[in-house]
């Protein structure tokens, strides 16, 4: 066996799927797996992941896969805990990996009537902040003044209007015993969160930053560094939560000017190029970064 084949033996996600040069999530996705192991069944809600992984008569996955609609993800999850735990086989854990749009849009009343139940699932959300797999389209994840195909940038409007919802802190709110964040930009971190939040009963969240080069609009070789820019800014906090209190954060050692990050993508230009409604979201984004830093303890 060639020293390729022997790796991917090994891997439980594999590669020759579809997904867009310097994908995020098809690298957090396959980071995700070496820290499950195989004892795990994945549900995939409709979105880019299921999309590139799972072409006609092909799959990239080496564990048992299903694919459901946008809106259900967490209820054929628990259905599926029902049925293992029926069967004695409690020891085979269940993870739903869906995107923003399913999470924090469309099936958001299914997650929280999940985390609500106290369902044993850990649920996973690549955040890459848009509908992706239907043209870049805002969701709830969208962060403020980025632009997308259904908030143009023009003479009048700057991007999106509305704050991110606040995700992690609506999971903890239901009482989950393990919330966390993380970044593809830091694959060490993610893989042990993972680990961390299977070894809880219940529901889990945790929520991985997935920078998308297509939407974003950046080279697809720096999808590792713009993840790193969004963490050293201050504006992709990375933390730990049990039982509702901050366990744990990433520390920035040297902090990067929000400016730096936001220039390097083509969703935020305009806020550095414009008129003075620009120049004023540049700056309320800049304050956020403080705010973050303040609120989580992100720098010494």
């Amino acid at each position: 066996m060639s020293e390729k084949n022997a790796v991917q033996e090994k891997d439980l996600f594999v590669s020759g799927h579809r997904a867009c040069h310097g994908c995020g999530q098809a690298l957090a996705v396959r980071h995700i797996l070496k820290a499950t192991g195989r004892d795990v069944i994945v549900i995939t809600p409709t979105g880019c992941l299921e999309t590139f992984t799972l072409t006609y008569g092909y799959s990239s996955w080496r564990v048992p896969f299903m694919h459901h609609l946008f809106e259900n993800g967490p209820s054929v999850a628990t259905g599926v805990v029902a049925a293992l735990k029926a069967q004695h086989r409690d020891h085979i854990r269940v993870l739903v990996i869906g995107g923003d749009g399913s999470t924090f849009d469309i099936g958001f009343g299914a997650l929280s009537g999940m985390l609500e139940r106290g369902d044993d699932v850990l649920y996973i959300c690549m955040d890459n902040g848009a509908y992706m797999n239907t043209g870049g389209q805002r969701s709830g994840a969208t962060p403020i003044y980025a632009g997308t195909t259904t908030h143009p940038v023009g003479k009048k409007s700057i991007g999106k209007p509305q704050l991110k919802k606040d995700m992690p802190a609506i999971v903890a709110a239901h009482g989950a015993p393990y919330v966390a964040t993380a970044s593809v930009a830091y694959l060490k971190d993610l893989r042990r969160k993972v680990e961390q939040a299977m070894t809880y009963q219940g529901p889990r969240y945790i929520q991985i930053d997935a920078p998308c080069p297509s939407v974003w609009g950046f080279p697809s070789d720096r999808t590792l560094e713009i993840g790193r820019l969004g963490v050293q800014s201050g504006l992709v906090p990375v933390f730990e939560m049990v039982d509702g209190r901050i366990t744990g954060v990433r520390k920035i050692r040297t902090r990067v000017p929000p400016r730096e990050y936001l220039s390097a993508q083509r969703r935020f230009k305009h806020l550095l190029e414009g008129n003075r409604a620009a120049r004023e979201g540049f700056e309320k984004i800049c304050a956020m970064a403080d705010s973050n830093i303040e609120k989580y303890g992100l720098m010494d």
